[in-house]
């Protein structure tokens, strides 16, 4: 496969194993018809749709990266790592994810608890309603809900209004360490790239010990064209990928037709002097 910046490649999107919509097939044929060369489909802490992804991929001639995206807590914070090029079925990282997902059920029923005190009854059922996989019920499940009933109008007023720090519906949870996360992609022979860096509610200090302690444990990437950043941010990040020496990473973080603002394969392409991560699989 070619590394050259103009590859349509979509390394960041969610099927309904995690918290998108559609099925992994559909995904793939969705991906198709957008011209995207080279595929990865990354779940939420969770490897179940790969088989699913790659057999899709293969059957409408595309490229595909095994992937995922792993929700690690820094510095009180929760950030995202995505592996690509992993193998899903490496006895490491798929006990590692095991772990990282326990506690979400719990969590699901606090959240729900804290809904019911502002007066929204019943947002544990009516979340499970819009889990795909019951143990991977997460806030944007609630969020769903949430529109569902008319609460919010979308998913984005959700997430200004409800189940964030200091708003109803919001609590915290510890999530796989930064160490851990990169080392179980690496021994399943994929490679570690923090994804949207421009959404974390980290000072410029934070994020600079984020960027050197991630590439010290042997961190190769950051997303710099993606449905989470703006326009404004490609740029800014593609300076931080040359500042720091990372590979550039491309995805739409694409969860639903309507919910999402970028449609798969839709991102502009990456620019040209930026090393794409895709150049280290050949």
């Amino acid at each position: 496969m070619t590394s050259f910046s103009t590859l349509n490649a979509d390394l960041h999107c969610h099927s309904v194993v995690s918290d998108g919509t559609l099925s992994p097939e559909a995904l793939a044929e969705r991906a198709k018809a957008n011209g995207v060369n080279l595929w990865a489909l990354t779940d939420h802490d969770e490897l179940g749709g790969q088989q699913r992804a790659r057999a899709a991929a293969s059957a409408l001639n595309i490229e595909y990266l095994g992937g995922v995206e792993i929700s690690v807590t820094w510095m009180g914070q929760t950030i995202h790592i995505v592996g690509l090029g992993i193998d899903a079925d490496h006895a490491g990282i798929l006990e590692g994810l095991r772990r990282t997902r326990d506690g979400r059920g719990n969590r699901a029923k606090l959240m729900a608890e804290q809904l019911l005190k502002v007066g929204i009854p019943g947002a544990y059922e009516g979340a499970l309603h819009f889990a795909g996989n019951h143990d991977l019920i997460s806030r944007t499940h609630f969020a769903r809900f949430l529109v569902e009933q008319g609460i919010c109008k979308d998913t984005e007023q959700v997430f200004k209004n409800y189940l964030v720090e200091d708003k109803p519906g919001y609590v915290p949870h510890m999530w796989a360490k930064l160490d851990d996360a990169v080392a179980w992609i690496k021994a399943a022979g994929g490679v570690a790239v923090i994804a949207h860096p421009g959404r974390y509610n980290l000072n410029v200090m934070q994020m600079d010990e984020l960027y050197k302690h991630f590439k010290d444990i042997g961190g190769l990437g950051i997303e710099v064209i993606t449905g989470s950043h703006s326009p404004d941010q490609y740029q800014t990040y593609g300076k931080i990928a040359q500042q720091y020496g990372f590979l550039a990473s491309r995805g739409s973080d694409f969860h639903d037709p309507a919910e999402s603002r970028i449609d798969l394969g839709h991102l502009p392409h990456l620019p040209d002097h930026l090393t794409p991560v895709w150049s280290v699989f050949h």
